[in-house]
Formats: structure tokens, sequence, C-alpha cells
């Protein structure tokens, strides 16, 4: 077998509490937002103050943090990046993800010495691509979601470029994020910041004739219609993604919770371990699987990796899956004589709740809470305040920063194999 380089895990990072999580829980690089030039206008940007203690935590760690500045630019929008790109550059930020050529030209040209990696928005699908950014002073490149593993394949062969590309998380329905569905549902600019995800909304369908009456279109299965795509999961083609030489291993979700970014990070961060230190017997363990179901708000194919997707990539009325587990908790300190672990509460916890406790290097413990404490020392059967801190008895050693999930009802197998809509449990 040829020798293998080691893929980063690539984590999203909204806030600076997400950054250091990600850290923790195994990433080797994270992508932020700034205060300009992003695609997340919602997602918690980092200013310069946080931007500098994040890279510090990062360091410690020996990770990376790269800056998304990925908006498609109009006359104006410019002004100002090039002293932008020498802060993040003195910073110490490792990167810039850029999309823009007016951008790209001002980070290489006035900030030099900040690496700059070409945003997926810009759509490389090929090596001639790779190459020309590759010739212009770039680093790294972001393919676009609509590659096959085939073209990552040629694309390798062909070009010594570093390669990025998504492994898990949302994906656009439009073609590599290049959508105006939102600017004219909402008046928000999807590729200056604004997308408000129009393509998930639900709509009717309706039939009108000339001069008639409109007439509401149901199917066999009566159910809303949105233009919405499954999410991406590759966890069970670790091998081919690094047999193809893909060097960061991207996962989606800026905006998504510290739950979603600590158990993605954890997993993947699992089986990239797992297969470098065997390759050749390596095998996708059941519970990398399920643990990243326990985050997943939606059902999970692999994008156009093996195929182009079809209507069974689309979310048609209900989601057939949800989550089973909602995060309630983060461990802050944990006395082994008397084992009692001191939690900040994050959603309602109650006596008898079965909780599961899990951290970094897949370390997983569950229990039931049987006594729970307020601040004063109050013996208390529910806890519904958030940020609160209580203690509970916990048999095993759990430790600061290790968080907890308990079991949720959700929507699960909503049709039958049928398409009959079954029962909500």
């Amino acid at each position: 077998m040829k020798d293998l380089k080691r893929p980063e895990v690539l984590a999203p990072a909204g806030t600076l509490e997400k950054l250091k999580v990600a850290i923790r829980y195994g990433a080797d690089a994270v992508y932020i937002g700034g205060n300009a030039y992003g695609l997340r206008s919602r997602a918690g940007n980092f200013s310069y103050e946080e931007m500098a203690e994040g890279v510090r935590f990062a360091k410690e760690y020996d990770a990376k943090v790269y800056v998304a500045a990925n908006m498609v630019t109009h006359d104006g929008d410019e002004q100002g990046a090039g002293e932008f790109f020498r802060k993040l550059r003195d910073i110490g930020i490792s990167a810039v993800i850029v999309s823009d050529p007016a951008l790209i030209e001002i980070a290489i040209t006035e900030a030099p010495g900040l690496p700059v990696h070409l945003s997926t928005q810009q759509s490389a699908t090929n090596f001639e691509t790779l190459e020309f950014w590759k010739n212009y002073g770039l680093e790294r490149v972001v393919l676009a979601r609509e590659v096959s593993m085939e073209e990552v394949a040629e694309i390798r062969k062909n070009t010594d470029i570093e390669i990025e590309a998504f492994i898990h998380g949302a994906m656009c329905i439009s073609y590599s994020g290049r959508c105006t569905l939102s600017n004219h549902m909402s008046l928000r600019d999807a590729n200056r910041g604004g997308c408000s995800q129009s393509c998930r909304w639900k709509y009717d369908l309706f039939d009108l004739p000339f001069g008639e009456e409109r007439r509401l279109v149901q199917g066999e299965v009566q159910e809303d219609f949105s233009m919405s795509a499954v999410d991406m999961s590759m966890i069970q083609h670790i091998p081919e993604l690094i047999q193809n030489g893909i060097d960061s291993l991207k996962i989606e979700g800026r905006m998504k919770s510290i739950h979603y970014v600590s158990t993605v990070a954890n997993v993947y961060k699992a089986a990239v371990d797992s297969y470098m230190e065997d390759p050749e017997n390596w095998v996708c363990k059941q519970e990398w699987v399920d643990e990243l179901w326990k985050v997943a708000q939606r059902e999970l194919a692999t994008g156009f990796y093996y195929g182009t997707p079809s209507e069974k990539e689309q979310l048609f009325g209900a989601r057939r899956k949800i989550p089973q587990y909602k995060f309630v908790g983060e461990v802050v300190e944990y006395d082994e004589e008397t084992e009692t672990a001191l939690v900040r509460q994050r959603n309602v916890m109650t006596l008898g709740d079965e909780i599961e406790f899990y951290g970094p290097g897949f370390h997983h413990f569950s229990t039931v809470i049987e006594s729970m404490k307020d601040e004063g020392g109050n013996a208390i059967d529910r806890a519904p305040n958030p940020m609160e801190l209580i203690s509970m008895k916990v048999p095993e050693r759990v430790n600061p920063g290790e968080m907890i999930r308990k079991k949720a009802e959700g929507l699960i197998n909503l049709y039958k194999e049928d398409k009959v809509l079954v029962k909500r449990v």
C-alpha cells in the first residue's frame, strides 16, 4: 500500500466556545467567521480579540484556525479588506478562505504571508481549475460539493495543491451555494451572508387551470413540499477519502451547537486515527454511525461522491429520523471521594432521566440521575434553568469539559416501506 498522508479533521466554529470544544474533541483545525466578508451573518462571528484568544488556544493543541471570507463582493464591499487581511495575518490566522477574485487579489498583494484557500463557492470541479489557482498563489482549494469520488482521484493525480473536501453536514440544494432564492423570497442576499434558507421552507403545490380557481395538488401521502437536501455523511468511506489524497476533511456547520460540533469532531477523529493505525483491517464501527445519528437533523447520504443524488436524497414531508438525544449539560468538575459531579445545565434534567456522558477520545458512560442539588445545596427533582450549576451523584469518573446528553422522544421512521404515514413516537 502506498504511503498515506493523514488528513486534518476540519471542524466548524461559530463562536469562541465552539472553537475550544471542537479542538478539545479532536479537530486538527477549525474555520471561523470574522466581522466582515463572510457568508454566515448569524453565526456569532469573531471579533479580533476573540480570534487572538482562539489562536492562542489552538496553538496549545497544535491546531490551526482558518477564517472564512467567502462572500461575493459588490462595488464598495471590498473597501477595508486589505487592513482586515493584514490584521488576520498578524493575529496568527493560519489561512483565509476566499471565493471572490477581488478579495483573493487583495489578500495576496496587501497581506503577504497570509495563506489563501479557495472557497467551495468558486465551484472548483477539475484539476485545470486547481492548477490555475495554484499558479496564482493559493495553497489549497475547497472542492465543490458536486465532485464525485472518481473525479477526486483524477484531480489528485494531476495536481499537488492541497485539497479540502466536505465530508459531513448540510447540503445546499443549489450548485455549490450559487443561489439567489433567498434574495427573491426574503430580500436577503445569500452570497453576501444573509441566506434565509428558503429552500427548506414548506410549500404547497397548486394546479392553476386558466380562468379557474387554483386547486391544491396532493399525492398519496399528504405532505408539504420543500427543495431541501438530506445531509452528507462520509463516515463509512474514510479509506477512499484518504487514499485519494484529500488533505482536509471538512465538517459543515458553523451555526450548529456545541453538541453537534463535539460529537462529529470526536467521531471523525476516531475514524481517521483508526484507519491510519491499521489501514488494511479498518472497518467502520457501528458506534461511530450511531453517534452521528444522535446529532443528525436530517437523513444522511453521501452527496455527489457516488452518483448524482435522486429524489431519495431530498426531504419530502416529515423526516424519517431525527435525533433521539438532547444536549443537557457539561461537566465542570468531579470529586472522586464523594462521586459527585458539578454540572452546568443546558437543558431540563429530571430525576430518573437516563443520561450519557461523552468526552474526547470517544469516552462514553451512561447512568441514571438519582439525586440532584442546586447551588445552595438543596435537593431538587428537576433542573429547568439553563446555565445553572447543579451537583449530582455519578458512580464513574467524568472529566471537566465532558458533555451530557439524554434520550429524548423524536420522530422516527415516519414512513413504512410503502410510504404510508405511521404514528409519531
